[in-house]
């Protein structure tokens, strides 16, 4: 079966709206390599209209999306990197391999790690090979 034509278009565009991405918000993204899912990036650029911003900005963001893998360091440390340009509201999308993937963290990491930054997780969901954490900071309310 073929897909109907704008379907890529549509499933990128899904990736923005499941990650609270609305056009008009600052977004950087930290920790792309090869093996990241570019259709995630290609997708919250298409609703920002514009490129995400690079990891040496010092731009006030309304959401980071932090990719993530095991041997890319102590999460915390990255996690605490990712809160600098974050607004009093953002969030942080910690997109870390899916089960059994290269690269997948250990059960539990995320939660002891976002709770040792001062952050707490609102939400997970599944992006093709990548299992997303939405985590704010602690005190903010779910967006």
């Amino acid at each position: 079966m073929v897909d109907a034509p704008g379907t890529v278009k549509n499933s990128a565009q899904d990736y923005a709206q499941r990650l609270g991405i609305l056009s008009g918000q600052t977004v950087q993204e930290v920790g792309w390599d090869e093996d990241c899912d570019s259709s995630i990036s290609e997708g919250i650029e298409e609703v920002l209209g514009e490129e995400l911003l690079d990891e040496d900005t010092d731009e006030i963001c309304d959401a980071v999306i932090l990719w993530w893998r095991e041997d890319d360091g102590d999460l915390v440390d990255g996690l605490v990197d990712a809160v600098r340009p974050l607004a009093e509201n953002g969030r942080i999308w910690l997109l870390t391999p899916g089960a059994g993937k290269p690269g997948t963290l250990e059960t539990g990491l995320i939660a002891e790690s976002a709770q040792l930054a001062g952050l707490v997780q609102t939400k997970s969901d599944r992006f093709g090979d990548w299992q997303g954490s939405c985590l704010v900071q602690r005190g903010t309310t779910k967006k």
